[in-house]
């Protein structure tokens, strides 16, 4: 866990860095991991019965967003 936040670290210093393409490299990483830590924290949070209008508050986003973007993938893993 400590070298995650390591290397989220790194990379938020490198996106803010004074070389474009180093920046910009970094942030299309960061939109990565924060779509990994998403789609981790909302199957946690299902798996907790938590409901999509909870998850979508804390997202800042609509449940219909929210269900849409993980229900399907969720309810395959439920499935199986």
């Amino acid at each position: 866990m400590a070298g995650d936040l390591a290397e989220g670290r790194r990379l938020m210093d490198a996106a803010a860095g004074d070389d474009p393409g180093v920046g910009l490299a970094a942030v299309v990483a960061l939109r990565q991991l924060v779509e990994v830590l998403e789609e981790l924290q909302v199957e946690r949070a299902r798996q907790q019965g938590w409901s999509w209008r909870d998850i979508a508050r804390r997202l800042g986003v609509t449940k219909q967003a929210v269900h849409y973007k993980h229900g399907l993938r969720i309810r395959g893993k439920e499935g199986l």
